[in-house]
């Protein structure tokens, strides 16, 4: 997930009920849904992380002493922008529904 589709994502900032029916409709299986969700979740939650932390390390302004704190403003900007994001669940819940996580069962295709 670039930054680009982050900008442009439709997924919520704010709790939202979905359908069960459409919500396992892939699966039949809501348990199986809800475990596919939560691992891309970590996967864009992380991938989010890195991209964060890549983009501060640019502002990054080392001293000598540990008590001094330099902020700018282009750093807060930054964060502010992924303080308002929709959180990592809310958009693996939208791949999800759109069909854009690929998934398979491995116990079902070794049989």
């Amino acid at each position: 997930m670039s930054m680009k589709d982050l900008k442009t994502t439709k997924a919520p900032v704010s709790t939202v009920t979905y359908n069960r029916n459409e919500f396992d409709a892939q699966t039949d299986n809501i348990y199986e849904a809800i475990s596919i969700t939560a691992k891309r979740a970590v996967q864009i939650n992380a991938e989010i992380k890195k991209e964060l932390l890549e983009k501060l390390e640019e502002f990054a302004t080392y001293s000598d002493s540990l008590e001094e704190v330099f902020e700018n403003k282009e750093q807060i900007e930054v964060s502010k922008f992924y303080e308002k994001l929709p959180k990592p669940h809310a958009l693996a819940i939208l791949e999800w529904l759109e069909d854009k996580i690929y998934h398979r069962n491995t116990e079902k295709d070794g049989e």
